[in-house]
């Protein structure tokens, strides 16, 4: 007796980070590198959990921790703070709005299932976090995915063929962009790619509405996170047709993983033009969460406010830890040969391997080696902020080792 509905995918979920993950815990060996773990880990291993967030959190009443949010889009106080967060200090001149989500993957399905019906297409990089397939296929959607890359240098070509390929066949686009720090290649557009990926947008406006969701998960670990939303003042250019959703996640910029919350914000030319989406994801923001955790709403407005510079002092020692972990990865790799995605900043570095066999064959080699990593569509994700600077040394010879094994 079938109790699902017809289109459904009702395979067991293999999720490629737990199954690798799963795999490096049971390992006990000294040698054992779990670069699988995608929070950040101090140099002894242990989960960082930054002391200003949890003092200030531990302050917070036990009645406002168990309280309901004040409303379904989230407390007023946290919206603004959030949109203050995320944008550069010379703020985009367009209309926004905030709707609270349950950590940063609720901002990325709420938006994409509010922008798109069943059997459209929804358009992904092609090595990226695997989530954003399934939240398409959990909901009915296709996806058409495009590379970031034209040998070494990052390029546009293949997100205008996808753009004008989709528009062709629905009159509408959404796309998802992953930056800065995208995971899993640690690679971050500067500004003038921004400009010329904003006058793509406006280009293919023309044609129908075009909506970009950029997932900034990660960005409060950018190495120069003065200026990291800079490339927000790139938006101002936008046509009337162009709509952008950032995916904040409260996961990442508070070390505070499972108590889930996040916010997606909405950019338009016209207010008016954010009501009716507005609308539809805080209605399915009370169908599917109900209401993002008062109590951590309420310490993300605390940490950012009262707290802000001790917050931002802490936060920059494991930025600076993971500038000392990739800088050290990076020479070692390049030393040894090793062929890697562009990286700039951020929790991972992947290995470049677009064979999949080849790439499925080093993932099982590497595991001999006791070096657990994620296989990811193109190549072989590294975790460097979870590994600490003396299992990284050393390691990029121990992986061109596995690399000529298979050969």
């Amino acid at each position: 007796m079938k109790f699902t509905k017809n289109k459904a995918d009702t395979a067991p979920l293999r999720d490629p980070v737990y199954i690798a993950s799963a795999g490096a815990a049971a390992d006990t060996s000294e040698e054992a590198v779990n670069a699988t773990v995608g929070t950040l880990r101090d140099e002894d291993g242990n989960l960082v959990a930054l002391k200003t967030v949890f003092d200030s959190y531990d302050e917070i009443s036990r009645t406002a921790k168990a309280s309901y949010a004040s409303a379904i889009k989230g407390n007023p106080a946290y919206r603004n703070a959030v949109y203050e967060w995320v944008t550069p200090e010379e703020k985009p001149d367009l209309a926004h709005t905030v709707i609270a989500s349950c950590g940063g993957t609720a901002a990325v399905y709420a938006a994409v299932t509010s922008l798109l019906d069943e059997g459209e297409i929804l358009i992904i990089p092609e090595t990226a976090w695997t989530t954003y397939r399934l939240i398409a296929e959990t909901n009915n959607l296709r996806t058409l995915t495009y590379k970031m890359f034209d040998g070494e240098r990052f390029t546009l070509r293949y997100i205008r063929e996808a753009l004008y390929s989709v528009m062709e066949h629905q009159k509408k686009a959404v796309l998802v962009v992953n930056d800065p720090c995208h995971n899993p290649t640690g690679y971050s557009m500067s500004y003038e790619e921004w400009e010329e990926l904003v006058s793509l947008l406006n280009e293919i406006s023309a044609q129908g509405p075009a909506a970009l969701i950029d997932d900034i998960a990660y960005a409060d670990y950018s190495f120069d996170t003065a200026h990291v939303h800079d490339y927000m003042r790139a938006w101002n250019g936008i046509s009337d047709n162009v709509l952008m959703a950032v995916a904040f996640s409260c996961s990442k910029t508070l070390t505070s993983y499972g108590m889930r919350c996040g916010a997606a914000v909405l950019f338009a030319k016209n207010s008016e033009d954010l009501q009716d989406l507005e609308n539809l994801m805080e209605k399915k923001a009370r169908s599917i969460w109900s209401g993002a955790p008062n109590g951590v709403m309420e310490n993300f407005v605390r940490v950012t406010g009262e707290y802000r510079s001790a917050y931002l002092a802490e936060k920059q020692t494991y930025i600076d830890l993971l500038h000392r972990r990739s800088s050290l990865f990076l020479q070692e790799a390049k030393e040894a040969g090793l062929h890697l995605y562009p990286y700039r900043e951020g929790f991972f570095i992947t290995l470049r391997e677009e064979d999949a066999d080849r790439c499925r064959r080093l993932h099982e080699a590497l595991m001999k080696k006791h070096i657990y990593t994620v296989l990811v569509s193109g190549g072989i994700r590294i975790g460097i902020c979870s590994v600490p600077l003396k299992k990284i040394r050393g390691l990029a010879a121990k992986i061109k080792e596995a690399e000529d094994q298979i050969l």
